[in-house]
């Protein structure tokens, strides 16, 4: 399996101008805000993505998420992981564009439908993101999310405890939380750690809490 660094490293096969990889981020732009509107993120982004475009992003610790090919994004990444979340929003803050390597990097914000009490957004923390790779032809070959998961599930706490927490998501979270086998598109980047390790690293954190070493 090709890991992440290698893919992101991958020298490019070929050019693009500018202006086509510009024209290509407007059009993904304005879909991702009809998706918005809509609550539908398949029929507006699946077109941007090549029959054998990657998605990826991180969960944490030795999992990650990915879909291969447009099938898998649309059913997946772009379907099933965005259920419950329509109403939300992603509005994207700044893009930059390198038309050598083809490639793009765009920052956006992930801001819930509802606003607390003294009327503040519910938002994601922290520094959110893409990074493209062009594909040619208006879509993209490869796309990797980042984002810092620990502030999403910290959000989604907030939202919960304060009944705002989307019925979907909240069953999503029991079973990330309680199933024993990997939810829909995650995989581990390699072999599960074993209990007596687990148990050996978190003896020497309680090592250094308590005593400094």
């Amino acid at each position: 399996m090709t890991t992440t660094v290698e893919a992101i490293n991958k020298k490019p096969t070929q050019t693009f101008s500018r202006a086509e990889l510009q024209d290509t981020m407007d059009g993904w732009l304005e879909a991702n805000r009809k998706a918005e509107a809509a609550g539908d993120w398949v029929t507006y982004l699946g077109p941007f993505y090549t029959d054998d475009a990657v998605y990826r992003w991180n969960i944490g610790p030795n999992e990650e998420f990915v879909a291969r090919g447009r099938r898998e994004i649309e059913d997946v990444a772009i379907g099933y992981q965005m259920k419950g979340f329509e109403g939300w929003s992603y509005p994207y803050t700044k893009v930059l564009i390198d038309e050598q390597l083809g490639e793009l990097v765009a920052f956006w914000r992930q801001v819930a439908p509802v606003k607390r009490e003294d009327g503040s957004d519910y938002e994601v923390d922290g520094l959110c993101g893409s990074w493209f790779r062009y594909g040619g032809n208006g879509k993209w070959s490869e796309q990797r999310d980042f984002f810092d998961f620990g502030n999403v599930f910290s959000l989604l706490a907030e939202l919960a405890a304060d009944g705002h927490l989307n019925p979907v998501i909240k069953q999503k979270i029991q079973v990330k939380v309680k199933s024993k086998t990997l939810m829909r598109g995650h995989e581990h980047l390699r072999p599960p750690t074993k209990l007596s390790e687990r148990l050996r690293q978190g003896a020497a954190v309680a090592k250094i809490v308590l005593f400094g070493r």
